[in-house]
């Protein structure tokens, strides 16, 4: 049994968990061929891996070793000195390369750094430079995959470990608990506003994730579902990513074409249905224990009436999950994703559910970092696993 010493290296899994008065959130991050050596870590975590192997695991507060709040950073600037953008004016709650900005101290117009807008008045705005988990109580979990010997010392690399984990995270949740202005400018315009019918006419029998991610999502999909329930794959397609012991009292699939949808044998029955046409749901109230969506919601023009529809077909408790990556077909995303942070994403998803105000319980989840499995298409060219992002909220009784 390989033990973590100086002279070991490790494939670790880190579970990051912090939460608002609004959600919950968990980022998981598997970090490959981690040096104690070299690589920087909270002490407690740093200590506590030594001589573990894999299997084992270390938990501890890290709410003093994520980047302090520093009141400096927060300040107020002339609107002039917002650079133009493609959504227009800065709007409350969003993030923006900080290049944007003209004229301040220590930034360049090549610097993609994010900061938040937090307030717009009389000309003024007033930015937050803070990182976005800045003042946030959190704990990291580190479990053990796998240990290896170390074949050979390479030097020049080293890797602050929660500082990679913590890279993004945050990004999601409200500012001080208002609601994120996504919804100005225009949002939901699309590249291509031609009949989605007729875009969804041919069928693409085709995976748009990878192996890994897929299981990540049967997993988390597994957390939901009991045999018997009455399930709504929601923007459905030829497969249906649920975990392959699954047995559905009813499955039903909402889709765009119908050859893909009888081709996804699982379903029980289908239907064809434009979302962005009538967001209404064909289906009575209460009739769904639990609603899958499964890499479309970015595809959704009427997103809002969408989950209030989900809510309505939803049984009490009944449980909505959304997951989603950074692949898409461009010409028909809506406008704001292209432009948003990959977890700035899960923040407007998560004002779905908050704006439709029959859900609780709402959390998001993300997965980064997984090895690219070697037989995928675009191994070796992308060493890591299609990321996913969860969201997902509970019907209010």
């Amino acid at each position: 049994m390989n033990l973590i010493t100086k002279d070991a290296v490790a494939d670790v899994k880190f579970t990051l968990s912090w939460g608002t008065p609004e959600a919950r959130h968990t980022e998981v991050y598997r970090a490959p061929q981690l040096n104690l050596w070299r690589d920087i870590l909270p002490h407690g975590i740093h200590d506590g891996l030594m001589g573990r192997s894999a299997g084992d695991s270390v938990e501890m507060d890290v709410s003093s070793h994520l980047p302090i709040y520093r009141p400096s950073d927060s300040f107020i600037l002339k609107r002039s000195r917002f650079g133009d953008t493609l959504l227009g004016a800065p709007r409350i709650g969003r993030f923006y390369p900080k290049g944007l900005l003209k004229g301040v101290t220590g930034v360049f117009p090549q610097n993609i750094s994010p900061f938040r807008c937090i307030h717009v008045e009389n000309g003024h705005i007033k930015v937050e430079f803070n990182h976005p988990l800045s003042k946030r109580s959190a704990r990291l979990l580190a479990e053990v995959v796998k240990v290896d010997d170390k074949k050979i010392e390479r030097g020049g690399t080293v890797m602050d470990w929660l500082e990679t984990v913590s890279e993004g995270p945050g990004m999601q949740a409200r500012w001080c608990g208002y609601p994120t202005d996504f919804f100005t400018d225009a949002p939901f315009l699309r590249d291509d506003e031609a009949p989605d019918s007729r875009f969804y006419s041919k069928p693409r029998y085709v995976h748009h994730l990878d192996a890994a991610a897929i299981e990540v999502i049967k997993a988390l999909y597994a957390r939901f579902l009991n045999d018997g329930a009455h399930v709504l794959d929601l923007m459905s397609s030829w497969t249906s990513h649920l975990p392959n012991d699954f047995k559905a009292g009813r499955l039903s699939g909402l889709g765009m074409n119908i050859a893909e949808l009888e081709r996804n044998t699982a379903l029980t029955d289908r239907v064809i249905h434009d979302l962005n046409i009538d967001p209404e749901l064909p289906y009575p109230s209460e009739t769904f224990d639990v609603i899958l969506c499964t890499v479309s919601v970015e595809y959704l023009t009427q997103a809002q009436s969408v989950f209030d529809e989900m809510a309505r077909v939803l049984k009490p408790q009944g449980i909505a999950v959304v997951t989603f990556s950074n692949r898409w077909f461009p010409p028909k995303a809506i406008r704001i994703w292209k432009h948003l942070h990959e977890f700035e994403r899960m923040g407007l998803v998560l004002e779905y559910f908050e704006r439709s105000g029959r859900f609780g319980g709402l959390e998001t989840y993300s997965v980064r970092g997984l090895p690219r499995p070697w037989d995928d298409k675009y191994y070796p060219q992308m060493r890591y696993s299609d990321p996913v992002y969860a969201v997902w909220g509970r019907k209010l009784s």
